[in-house]
């Protein structure tokens, strides 16, 4: 099955090469961005010789619809909602790792300060987080973004089935340097991250809504979360810490319960005893999620790490593809996690 990436100079767009290399049934057969345009990726990206030799060509919907099954754009907001419409008129399959289709207009306006799609074409795209999706035969896929995507696999199950005080919830979030994107900026600059801890966005981040959102579908009660989100000085990697209260009828032992039944047969979810840290996910699509229960304050922490450019974006649409068509859901995902 033949794959265009648009947005392939983006961290986004290179872990997607790396991970479909590895892929039985995948293969990159164009590349697009606007910069570097007409130079071979491995010239610019010298671990990639003999691996990603292709030249970088502009965006030309034509082209990719006549070359390649499928596209994923692996661009910053903004650019897919502007690109995407080529696709959907005539039914080309499309996965968008950016945040363009996963909120209605005027909620991806509010949030992501940009235009949006029309209503019609957000519509045509199913949000996937894969545990919780069936999008097989689906054309039309939206990623979830990687903060949510931690925020939600670790409450999902809880919001399910009725354990938390929903008007309680607590999000402290964390994410490696990798996810303010490539382009440096102020913030980013080695001298103002470097030993140092950044808090950005306070109740202000564009998942904030998308979270909403997909937990609503569990229980329309669900009002708002109070949401922070920070830099730290790693190169990759999300922790979110999450704090709620439980139910007044809820004994604590239901929690490992409900975790347990929610992803018993999910591959890439693992429960873990002890709160995780970054080096147990990084270089894979695994998501860790360890909890502890204060019953002297009714307080549950819940800890989640993941990568935020795996997981948290890249893998989470590999592993996407594969069930879209039908694919064994690990296929090109079986890395380890690196501990150095």
């Amino acid at each position: 099955m033949r794959i265009s990436i648009v947005g392939i100079t983006g961290y986004s767009g290179l872990e997607l090469v790396r991970l479909i290399h590895s892929h039985n049934h995948l293969e990159v057969v164009s590349i697009h961005a606007t910069q570097s345009t007409g130079t071979k990726l491995s010239e610019i990206y010298p671990h990639l010789k003999g691996i990603c030799d292709l030249v970088i060509k502009p965006f030309d919907a034509r082209y990719i619809m006549k070359h390649a099954d499928l596209v994923v754009f692996a661009t910053p907001s903004g650019i897919a909602s502007q690109l995407s419409s080529y696709f959907i008129n005539y039914k080309f399959p499309v996965v968008d790792i950016s945040g363009d289709h996963r909120l209605p207009p005027d909620d991806y306006q509010l949030w992501y300060k940009k235009e949006a799609v029309s209503l019609d074409i957000q519509e045509q795209f199913t949000y996937s987080l894969p545990e919780f999706s069936n999008i097989k035969n689906q054309k039309f896929i939206s990623n979830p973004g990687c903060y949510a995507t931690a925020v939600e696999l670790a409450l999902i199950p809880l919001v399910k089935d009725k354990l938390i005080q929903l008007d309680s919830i607590i999000v402290d979030a964390k994410s490696g340097l990798s996810g303010a994107g490539k382009n440096p900026t102020t913030t980013s600059h080695f001298v103002n991250i470097n030993n140092n801890y950044i808090t950005y966005k306070l109740n202000e981040h564009q998942h904030i809504p998308e979270i909403l959102q997909m937990l609503k579908k569990y229980d329309k009660n669900l009002q708002n979360i109070q949401f922070s989100t920070s830099l730290i000085p790693v190169n990759r990697g999300i922790i979110s810490t999450i704090y709620c209260k439980l139910n007044s009828d809820i004994h604590p032992s239901k929690i490992k319960l409900s975790y347990d039944s929610a992803y018993k047969d999910k591959y890439f979810i693992r429960i873990v005893n002890n709160m995780p840290q970054l080096t147990d996910v990084i270089g894979s699509n695994f998501v860790n999620i360890g909890f502890k229960y204060k019953k002297s304050m009714n307080i549950l922490t819940i800890m989640v790490a993941l990568d935020n450019l795996i997981k948290g974006a890249s893998g989470q649409a590999l592993q996407n593809i594969n069930l879209m068509y039908g694919f064994d859901e690990t296929e090109g995902l079986r890395t380890l996690p690196s501990i150095v």
